[in-house]
């Protein structure tokens, strides 16, 4: 039995860092395809003669499908049901086919071409633009049940190892996408066409989809490994089986629900944030164009850093509760200060973003593992699922909120090119408030962690 037991893939620091890697290179990609468009929103207005309501409702496309289809739901049933390999190559294949989508509509359905799709509008938007935010609808369901398919693989491969650690690396890597589609957005778009940059996605995900199939081979043979381990110590296996009656067990469970609402208002105050933060940066701040993507995605490369050391901190000293309510707190600072209108030399904002960037480092690094202490492995995929549903509510929520704000009551003039120019002190009062709400919950997670014996303060490793 024991030699069985020291044969297990995961058993091999090399080989489950090694399938971590991969299975990161597809959140990479992903990650990149989901904020490469971000920076391009004056070009948009620009070029396609997009609005800000229409950027708006195209970025809260990303999570239609999962809020209002449920989509995400049943992305982690179908994860808790077929497993991690079906449901990633299935999610992985949505990614491809949503951005392809993405790409046709900003390249070819845009004004008199789009006469070949028989009309010009669709539900009040242009048909370019409604098809965009079908692609990216799309391109959402396989970017967010790939996240939590990739969570449950990390849990899986990595459980009483360096799993926070584990969890921050991946989060980094992902940070690389994000800030490299933040930093050659613009500059791609100029040197080539506004679409290049949804291009070049395209193809990372492509690379994406046949990396997931490489890791597909090892998880299998690591299954038959688990499951020849479990006869030998004379386990019974049925424990890992998924039953609908587990869905109950979460939603009655408290510490679902104040992660769950941890999340939605962290990330509310990040993810749709950053789709506006390079126009923010240029019409406050007078940041270059050619940069402002770059200092946007700061976050992003802050978290490529601080995410593994934070995870690592807390595999060994705990204190997951305490690290997110810290990282919600910050978040208050920065938003507020943002809001500030006499605020607006350039230093302050890079300097914002930095902070940002640390506190976006601090609470995925402790959110994410706490999940796994809460809830058993057969139930995760599915727990992971519905917070990430409750998530999307707000992504898909705030950056529409935020596009009508900006069109109703901030625009202040246009510049040379005839893009609006917009006055973001009211949005960043409204992230503001959302933040303070973060912190709130943030405690009350805390006080459930005494209460119910979570142990989210304690460390990771099994000593």
């Amino acid at each position: 039995m024991t030699e069985s037991l020291k044969s297990k893939l995961n058993d091999s620091k090399a080989v489950r860092w090694g399938a971590l890697g991969i299975v990161a290179f597809t959140m990479m990609a992903a990650y990149y395809v989901n904020d490469v468009v971000a920076p391009l929103k004056s070009m948009l207005e620009v070029d396609l003669n997009w609005s800000s309501s229409d950027f708006g409702f195209y970025t809260g496309g990303y999570s239609f499908l999962n809020v209002f289809f449920l989509m995400l739901i049943w992305g982690g049933l179908i994860l808790d049901r077929f497993g991690i390999r079906f449901t990633g190559r299935l999610a992985t294949i949505l990614m491809v086919g949503g951005t392809a989508l993405e790409y046709y509509a900003m390249t070819v359905l845009v004004g008199a071409d789009a006469e070949m799709f028989g009309c010009h509008e669709m539900f009040g938007y242009q048909i370019g633009v409604f098809m965009a935010f079908v692609g990216y609808s799309i391109f959402g369901v396989g970017a967010e049940v790939a996240g939590i398919t990739v969570t449950k693989i990390i849990a899986k491969w990595f459980q009483g190892k360096e799993l926070a650690t584990a969890m921050g690396v991946q989060v980094a890597l992902a940070r690389i996408g994000s800030q490299a589609g933040y930093a050659l957005a613009i500059p791609l778009a100029r040197a080539y066409e506004i679409t290049t940059p949804v291009l070049v996605g395209l193809i990372l995900l492509l690379g994406g989809l046949i990396a997931f199939f490489i890791f597909a081979i090892m998880d299998k043979k690591l299954d038959r490994q688990l499951a020849a381990a479990k006869v030998e110590a004379g386990e019974p296996d049925a424990s890992e089986k998924f039953s609908f009656k587990d869905v109950k067990n979460i939603l009655v469970n408290p510490g679902f629900w104040l992660i769950a609402l941890l999340c939605v208002l962290f990330y509310s105050c990040v993810f749709p944030f950053q789709k506006f933060a390079s126009e923010f940066m240029i019409l406050k701040y007078g940041i270059d164009e050619n940069v402002a993507g770059t200092f946007a995605g700061l976050p992003a490369l802050g978290a490529l850093f601080l995410t593994p050391i934070f995870g690592g901190y807390i595999d060994k000293r705990g204190k997951a509760a305490s690290i997110m309510a810290l990282g919600s707190a910050m978040l208050i600072g920065v938003h507020f200060i943002y809001a500030i209108p006499g605020i607006d030399y350039w230093l302050v904002a890079i300097v914002l973003m930095i902070i940002l960037g640390i506190a976006f480092s601090l609470v995925p690094s402790a959110m994410w593992p706490a999940v796994a202490k809460i809830f058993p492995v057969n139930q995760l995929g599915t727990a992971y699922a519905l917070i990430f549903f409750i998530q999307n509510i707000g992504l898909w929520g705030i950056p529409t909120l935020i596009g009508k704000v900006l069109d109703v009551y901030c625009i202040v003039g246009k510049d040379a090119n005839g893009a609006n120019i917009y006055d973001y002190t009211l949005p960043m009062c409204i992230f503001t408030g959302i933040a303070v709400l973060s912190l709130g919950v943030a405690f009350l997670l805390k006080r459930a962690d005494k209460k119910h014996g979570y142990r989210l303060e304690e460390p990771n490793l099994q000593k």
